[in-house]
């Protein structure tokens, strides 16, 4: 796992952050500040958000918006399991490289499908944490 984790993080630098909230304490935006700050650009993707910015980038309400605008390598989802088929199913359409499944994120039938049409899966970790202990 930690070579395939490793080949995302050196070879996809645009993050799409499905469920990235504007409030500076929640983790997602915690994440996605410490990827950017690392040289990611960062997509953010909420239907809710109430801003038309996220850490100096366009908010956009869908991965499929999004994907006209910019060129997406990695789907990071900060949402909970249950809805992780549709972000597969997305990420898939979109032709993302990766979708990496924040801590407490899981949903092996939907990570089976994008394995299968050719996405690296990483599932239940922390981006920034594995960054962290890859950069060491």
């Amino acid at each position: 796992m930690t070579d395939a984790i490793r080949q995302i993080l050196e070879n996809h630098k645009t993050i799409a952050v499905v469920g990235l909230s504007p409030k500076s304490h929640r983790d997602s935006y915690e994440v996605a500040a410490y990827m950017q700050s690392h040289g990611y650009r960062i997509v953010p993707i909420n239907p809710a958000a109430q801003v038309t910015e996220i850490l100096g980038e366009k908010v956009y309400p869908s991965m499929l918006e999004a994907a006209q605008h910019e060129r997406i390598d990695l789907v990071d989802v900060f949402r909970n399991s249950a809805d992780v088929p549709p972000v597969m199913d997305d990420a898939i359409a979109i032709g993302a490289k990766a979708v990496w499944l924040q801590l407490g994120i899981e949903h092996a039938e939907a990570a089976a499908r994008a394995q299968a049409a050719g996405l690296m899966v990483v599932q239940n970790r922390c981006l920034l944490i594995e960054h962290r202990r890859l950069a060491r």
